[in-house]
């Protein structure tokens, strides 16, 4: 399926990346829009091919938008590559040739506007939390009745998560103890307005670690969400304020806590390439999943037993992206009294996908239907996740099945629960 080069090539899109791909399949099982649709065009393979077509002088049309539209970007097909092309860089080369050339309809125009005019900016988020508190009875209900109306906004009513208390962090959280690390806590837009605990908890675990926690409230957004999007030059303003925020807080490491965060902010070099000036920058910081970080000091606080059966979620943006597979699995296993279960299919993704789910909410809820079952099947107490979307996705999930409930937590909240010595109860009742 080569495309031969007569055209002029496309900007943004590099055929000698294109040129890798030998069409040998091994990525076809692990895509979920394949597992899903059994579409070649709708596989990393043809969506490659698609893109060489492009690069050869076809235009950009709906039908290619579409299939290009329908990737999650979830990277399992790099994992599964023996080839190493680096599809994740197509797709988001790809997109970002989307954006600038093809047109949409006017309702989906005015909706990725909202979207993205909305979930990148943490102020803006924190303003919806005191009408989704009030309405939270009233979504729940109204939920399966929009998914048919509006199934856009039926996947907003149904993923928003119950909005718990807000957590107002220090600027620095003291170690704990001798000081081993200064670090950053990058909080995140989502995670900080929905599930604020969870960088509460990170901050805590850090500091009880031996390490200083700089948390800056003027950070912002990492840009995650518009970079996968193709919306490449605002996502370079969002990277260069966090770049220029962490530099000066003078951190050894800059901690994630959500695997979309921790993925955008390792390929800021990438993502800076066009400005050497701040390409140096970016490469003068060091940005690490919480669970690497941890797992490179070492523990050193005391852990206390949690009497728990957990089921750990590879989020595909930490397992694929970040290859940071092992850390939190023994993380959570050295908690005394935890039994580590494991989810079927983990390379298939739970269909949330940064925006995905709202952009694409009957594949995204068969996605998170199918994850939700193979968590039940675990049996086990609580569902452990690295990443906001993942957990929205997959309690919306295991709601709709209707079995016994199954909390989802983050890795922080496990370690900070043994750590602080707190009942498993404390785990289970987590919202």
């Amino acid at each position: 399926m080569t495309a031969e080069r007569t055209g002029p090539a496309a900007p943004g899109i590099d055929p000698e990346l294109i040129d890798t791909c030998v069409h040998c399949g091994f990525c076809l099982p692990t895509c979920p829009t394949y597992v899903l649709w059994g579409e070649e065009m709708d596989s990393p393979r043809g969506r490659i091919h698609l893109m060489g077509q492009h690069v050869a002088g076809t235009p950009v049309t709906p039908e290619m938008a579409g299939h290009l539209d329908a990737c999650l970007g979830c990277m399992a097909c790099v994992t599964a590559c023996p080839s190493g092309v680096r599809y994740d860089r197509l797709i988001e080369q790809a997109r970002a040739v989307v954006e600038e050339e093809h047109r949409r309809p006017l309702a989906e125009r005015a909706f990725r506007e909202l979207v993205f005019h909305l979930f990148p900016y943490p102020r803006r988020l924190r303003a919806l939390r005191a009408p989704l508190r009030l309405t939270e009875g009233l979504r729940r209900r109204l939920a399966p009745v929009l998914a048919l109306l509006a199934p856009r906004l039926g996947t907003m009513a149904a993923i928003a998560p119950p909005i718990t208390p807000r957590v107002r962090l220090p600027r620095l959280v003291r170690a704990r103890g001798p000081r081993r690390a200064r670090v950053g806590l990058l909080t995140g837009c989502v995670q900080d307005a929905f599930f604020p605990g969870v960088n509460a908890a990170t901050a805590r675990v850090l500091a009880l670690e031996g390490c200083d926690v700089v948390i800056p409230p003027e950070q912002g957004c990492c840009g995650a969400l518009s970079v996968h999007s193709g919306r490449r030059e605002e996502a370079v303003r969002f990277a260069r304020r966090i770049v220029e925020t962490f530099e000066r807080a003078g951190v050894d490491t800059v901690v994630v806590n959500a695997a979309g965060c921790g993925s955008a902010t390792k390929e800021y070099a990438e993502l800076l390439a066009g400005d050497p000036a701040w390409q140096v920058r970016a490469k003068g910081l060091r940005f690490a999943d919480l669970a690497e970080s941890l797992a490179e000091l070492g523990p050193a606080a005391e852990r206390h037993p949690l009497p728990l059966t957990i089921a750990y979620h590879d989020a595909c943006h930490l397992a694929h992206a970040q290859n940071v597979r092992s850390q939190p699995r023994a993380l959570l296993s050295g908690v005394p009294g935890v039994r580590l279960v494991e989810v079927a299919e983990p390379a298939i993704c739970c269909g949330s996908a940064g925006t995905y789910n709202l952009f694409r909410p009957d594949a995204a809820r068969e996605l998170g239907d199918r994850k939700a079952g193979h968590v039940a099947a675990t049996g086990a107490d609580l569902l452990v996740s690295a990443n906001p979307g993942c957990t929205m996705q997959i309690a919306a999930g295991l709601r709709r099945r209707g079995d016994r409930p199954i909390p989802v937590a983050h890795t922080a909240q496990v370690l900070d629960a043994s750590l602080r010595g707190l009942p498993a109860s404390t785990l289970l009742a987590v919202r």
